[in-house]
C-alpha cells in the first residue's frame, strides 16, 4: 500500500494533515505520487503546485519534499505544503 502524509504549515504549525492511501501496486512510482499530490490538494482546497528540480532531489534522497511560494501560481496562505511518502514495514 502506498500512504502520502500531507501537511500544511504556518508559522512552524501544523495547521492541517492527511494521509493519502493507494492499493494500486500496478501504477508506477511517480504515478502514485502524482494520485497522492492531486488527492492531497484537493482535500486542503489548494492548488496543485509546480514540481521541480529540488522536489525530485528530496523525494529521491529523504522521501519527503515541500512546496513554497515560488511553487505555486497563485498567493497561498500558509507557508510550505509538506509531502512525506510513508513506509509499510509488513
Amino acid at each position: 500500500m502506498f500512504r502520502l502524509w500531507g501537511k500544511i504549515v504556518k508559522k512552524n504549525n501544523i495547521i492541517a494533515d492527511h494521509t493519502f492511501e493507494l492499493c494500486a501496486e500496478n501504477l508506477s512510482s511517480k504515478e502514485r505520487l502524482n494520485r497522492g499530490i492531486e488527492a492531497l490538494c484537493y482535500h486542503f482546497d489548494i492548488q496543485n503546485p509546480m514540481w521541480l528540480s529540488d522536489n525530485t532531489r528530496d523525494i529521491a534522497l529523504i522521501g519527503k519534499t515541500s512546496f513554497k511560494e515560488h511553487h505555486y501560481t497563485e498567493e497561498i496562505y500558509f507557508d510550505y505544503f509538506e509531502i512525506e511518502i510513508i513506509e509499510d514495514h509488513e
